[in-house]
């Protein structure tokens, strides 16, 4: 019999990885990095570090999206010793190069400044998880997948991917092995998306793990969202402010960009400045902009203005690469807005523009996604009145704006809608990607209304599939 065992984004949010072991392979789904509170957690645990298993025996891996808590930790599997394809879509196939080698530029550079500290104080070095030239071999490991396309990956082992609507390139994974057939949800996709089109329906399954993020709640209604972003750009306009907005480089970004544009063209976009300060947002954009046929058809205008840049459909965004330019934008008083990363404030130019604005009450900070437990842009939305950045304790004065339905993520009543496609009897069910309680509100909703049992596995826990 086949088995599944967990060893990520169980009972937890981040650092998705899932093994799945049958007679003749083993295969694993997800690489993921932890973040926020999740990875705090793992380092204070038992101090067993990733993988936990021996990466040598692994036959392929199969990614979902690019997101780095689906990703992230590849490149030190192949560190580690892997030399097996590793599977995705072929959209994420052009993000990943871009999103890894920042992270492992990031990582070498916070290995860098800790050294720094520990040489002061005596202790040995560390060294980085990976490097560049990691994430280089594992680039070359990498294969896409067109949406739609069933490919026998291993011998009785077939992998075909479904549009997830989550980001660009994000998939649902069908994947059959031993006559059974396992779905991933990896992460649904909000249907209030302005550019992608709404998760693929599935209707069978045998094994289905399916993401629980927001499984406790709706998000607001675009309506009433757009009506507060709106708002908040309008007031800091009138308080002669700036307005930061710490988002995703992939998706996120790509999703304020187009309905600042569209208050633009509508002429009711009252901030003359708008910066993308994230040189990984800005090629990200580049690939959007490069992939319109994935966009939905439901903006008609955006197609017909954007016909090869982002410029040509919001004229006074400016891209700010350099150093020096991101730099130079904390001299600006009022009338700008700046979208930076990283998305929860944990790493990234975001960070330096919180430190140099927070504490001023004309500063408005739009927080557009979810914010994991233990990172700064969660203690941002709790109503954190001072908070620690770079080193220094920084006030919060600034006005802090949650706009949760700008989320990604699909809705409790949306992970619903999506799951009643299956046909009974149903597919046994799993719940990951989750904190506890979104989870067990959603294990209770699937109950009640759908009368279907869901496991919420603990990590490290494995079952007979």
């Amino acid at each position: 019999m086949a088995k599944i065992t967990f060893f990520g984004a169980a009972r937890q949010v981040t650092g998705s990885c899932y093994l799945i072991e049958t007679e003749d392979h083993r295969l694993l789904l997800e690489c993921g990095m932890r973040q926020g509170e999740d990875e705090q957690e793992h380092e204070a645990g038992s101090g067993e570090t990733f993988p936990p298993f021996d990466p040598h025996s692994i036959d392929a891996v199969i990614l979902s999206h690019a997101h780095l808590d689906h990703t992230g930790m590849t490149p030190l599997l192949v560190r580690k010793g892997y030399r097996g394809p590793i599977y995705m879509t072929a959209t994420t196939c052009q993000l990943l190069p871009i999103m890894h080698r920042d992270s492992a530029f990031l990582l070498m550079r916070d290995v860098e400044w800790m050294n720094k500290r520990r040489q002061r104080a005596g202790k040995p070095p560390l060294e980085p998880p990976y490097t560049l030239q990691d994430v280089e071999r594992e680039l070359a490991l990498c294969e896409g997948l067109r949406y739609g396309e069933k490919r026998t990956i291993l011998p009785g082992v077939a992998l075909r991917y479904r549009d997830a609507g989550h980001i660009l390139g994000s998939g649902i994974v069908e994947l059959w092995f031993d006559r059974r057939k396992l779905v991933f949800s990896g992460d649904l996709g909000n249907s209030h998306s302005p550019l992608l089109e709404d998760p693929e329906a599935i209707e069978k399954a045998d094994i289905l793990l399916m993401e629980s993020t927001y499984g406790d709640r709706n998000h607001r209604s675009h309506e009433e969202t757009m009506r507060e972003f709106r708002e908040a750009l309008d007031q800091a306009v009138d308080e002669g402010g700036n307005v930061l907005i710490p988002a995703f480089a992939v998706g996120r970004t790509q999703d304020i960009l187009y309905h600042l544009g569209e208050m633009f063209q509508e002429g009711r976009l009252k901030q003359n400045q708008v910066f993308l300060d994230s040189p990984m947002g800005t090629s990200v954009s580049e690939v959007y902009e490069k992939n319109l046929h994935l966009f939905n058809e439901d903006n008609p205008r955006f197609r017909k203005k954007m016909t090869h840049t982002w410029e040509q459909w919001l004229p006074v965004l400016r891209f700010t690469r350099e150093t020096e330019e991101s730099m130079a934008l904390n001299r600006i008083e009022s009338g700008a807005i700046i979208i930076a990363g990283s998305g929860m404030c944990t790493g990234g130019r975001i960070r330096h523009h919180l430190k140099h604005n927070l504490w001023k009450r004309k500063t408005h900070v739009l927080i557009v996604g979810y914010q994991a437990f233990g990172t700064l842009g969660r203690k941002l939305v709790d109503g954190a009145r001072h908070v620690r950045i770079l080193g220094q304790e920084i006030a919060v004065n600034a006005k802090i704006h949650t706009l949760g339905g700008f989320s990604a993520h699909a809705g409790q009543d949306q992970l619903l809608s999506w799951a009643r496609h299956f046909h009974k009897p149903h597919p046994r069910l799993f719940l990951v990607h989750g904190e506890p309680e979104s989870m067990q509100v959603l294990q209770k909703r699937l109950a009640d209304d759908l009368h279907w049992e869901a496991v919420m596995p603990e990590e490290g826990e494995s079952f007979g599939i």
